[in-house]
């Protein structure tokens, strides 16, 4: 039985797209998958057609999916730090159809080729993508990689 490539995951605060990028091409990220819910940034380069095009130019192909986003009041938990509140309505979300769907998705992205998810939040702790990262282990037993987009590669 072959063995599936780990998950990774990264966050693109204080990062560029081009330091995002070279990390993620020297630890082989294949595919991105943009958990948001709202795959845009005021940030230069993160939304998502612009984000595609450029990991392109890098051979790594990017797939949005929006279901695997935290709901609306989820981010407000975040962004006032309460990971308890974030937890229970991202756990209560992962039960919706759109959810469903799109995390059955992430699990055939990601143990077909090595796959890295993608959210704004530097440190896995404080997003969801951990959350999203940790549901997929439950079926694929699959390692979890956090990859850091060093100071050193964003000045």
């Amino acid at each position: 039985m072959k063995k599936c490539p780990p998950i990774f995951t990264i966050g693109y605060e204080g990062a560029t797209v081009t330091a995002l990028t070279k990390t993620l091409v020297a630890n082989g990220v294949k595919t991105l998958i943009d958990v948001r819910a709202v795959p845009l940034s005021r940030k230069a380069g993160f939304s998502k057609n612009k984000l595609a095009s450029f990991l392109a130019e890098a051979g790594i192909h990017y797939v949005g999916l929006k279901g695997l986003g935290t709901p609306a009041v989820g981010r407000a938990a975040a962004r006032k730090g309460n990971k308890a509140e974030l937890v229970r309505i991202f756990g209560e979300h992962l039960h919706t159809e759109d959810a469903k769907r799109d995390m059955v998705e992430a699990i055939r992205i990601s143990k077909s080729t090595p796959s890295c998810l993608l959210c704004f939040e530097h440190s896995p702790n404080c997003c969801h993508r951990l959350l999203v990262a940790e549901a997929m282990n439950e079926t694929t037993h699959q390692k979890i990689i956090h990859l850091d987009v060093g100071l050193d590669d964003v000045l």
